[in-house]
């Protein structure tokens, strides 16, 4: 009776674990990633989605003076991507100013590899992203990169904080 009183017992906490896990996320939010750092530039993210956190890394923090720089994305999908919208947005004085507005993927026109993928799904993006950013001012600044689907559902959140010295 105590090994089926034992295996009850596990199976009650492994039950449990995503409640933990849950109540522990939502006093804390998700954890802050670092993208980058060098001499004259830190820049950290943390995912603005409540119900997931996601992946990106950037080649390095030199790259983003370029026309261009190499970037890697993952994240598993929640709600499927038939069209994929992407917004930036510069945070001052606590309101959002828009920066870009573009459509990633097109219904009929799946310009991207995840372009089409379906709820469940893994997708992973590397390659260069153009950013044509030319110089960056001395400072602390707060943005904000929302995707959202073709129904307006989150697909990717994130808050970054960029600290150029």
């Amino acid at each position: 009776e105590t090994v089926i009183q034992t295996v009850s017992h596990n199976m009650k906490m492994f039950k449990a674990s995503p409640l933990i896990f849950l109540l522990i996320y939502s006093s804390t939010g998700w954890p802050t990633h670092r993208v980058c750092k060098s001499d004259h530039l830190e820049i950290y993210y943390r995912s603005c989605d409540p119900l997931q956190d996601f992946a990106f890394t950037l080649d390095s923090c030199s790259g983003l003076t370029t026309d261009s720089v190499d970037i890697r994305v993952a994240t598993v999908l929640r709600f499927s991507i038939r069209e994929l919208f992407v917004i930036a947005s510069l945070v001052v004085n606590g309101k959002k100013v828009p920066l870009l507005s573009k459509q990633l993927c097109e219904r009929n026109h799946p310009n991207l590899t995840f372009c089409g993928r379906k709820k469940g799904e893994h997708i992973y993006f590397e390659g260069p992203v153009s950013v044509k950013i030319h110089g960056i001012p001395q400072g602390d600044f707060d943005a904000v990169l929302e995707m959202f689907n073709e129904d307006w559902r989150t697909i990717v959140c994130a808050n970054f904080t960029i600290l150029s010295h």
